[in-house]
């Protein structure tokens, strides 16, 4: 079976209907799992107090935010090479689901950050990149308002996101390219030694698992509807040339 047969509408929304009651049921689990676990069944960090269990929100929301655009990215150039349909709508599907998660990274880390740097924000070089993120968010979704075209809405939007994935990249690699400024290292890492503690681990573990499964349900659920009102539109075209 060729993965490109999914790039068919009526195939993707018959495997998606099978999947998405599953995807629903593990989503739900792993979010209620992995938040009371971490919100009510660790200790308070001895240096932090209980102001580090925003983690539980924080680096989930983050790390989905980044991960948005690049799939974003992804289904973009699928479109511009192989023009399926499904991808461009799938890109624009995601882009408010994006949008959401670098919100709450952004509201999060703000509260995060008060009683840690003493302040909401800061020139930070991974905080300002975050933001710029956030407006490309916002200029994709209005690109594919201001343009009735389909087509012309997922080519312009499709550059855009090949632009905006720099800031993506930015805001998971800042660090490497300027000095790390006041936002701390990576939670998780390959390297164990950096790690945070085995009590915090897990539970964000599974959070993180979480927001990655309710991004492809809700990925799925909103192409979905992508593809219904393209349908309506096709039919009503239709309807008035007749």
């Amino acid at each position: 079976m060729s993965f490109w047969e999914y790039a068919n509408p009526r195939k993707f929304m018959s495997t998606s209907q099978v999947i998405l009651p599953w995807l629903i049921c593990i989503t739900a689990a792993c979010l209620v799992v992995g938040l009371v676990w971490g919100f009510f069944f660790t200790q308070d960090d001895f240096r932090q107090g209980s102001t580090v269990k925003i983690i539980y929100l924080h680096v989930p929301s983050a790390l989905m935010a980044i991960n948005a655009w690049l799939m974003m990215l992804v289904a973009s150039l699928i479109w511009l090479i192989r023009r399926h349909h499904v991808s461009a709508l799938a890109a624009k599907a995601a882009a408010p689901i994006g949008l959401v998660m670098t919100l709450i990274a952004l509201f999060t880390g703000a509260i995060w950050g008060k009683p840690i740097w003493n302040t909401y924000w800061a020139p930070d070089p991974r905080l300002m990149s975050f933001m710029f993120l956030l407006f490309c968010y916002v200029g994709y979704i209005a690109l594919w308002e201001a343009v009735d075209d389909v087509d012309a809405a997922a080519d312009m939007t499709s550059i855009l996101c090949l632009v905006g994935s720099v800031f993506a990249l930015l805001s998971r690699y800042a660090f490497i390219f300027w000095d790390r400024g006041l936002h701390q290292e990576a939670s998780l890492s390959l390297d164990k030694e950096t790690n945070i503690a085995n009590e915090f681990y897990y539970p964000l573990l599974i959070c993180m698992a979480g927001f990655v499964l309710l991004f492809i349900t809700l990925v799925l659920v909103r192409t979905r509807t992508e593809i219904r009102s393209r349908r309506i539109r096709a039919l009503m075209a239709r309807e008035r040339m007749a």
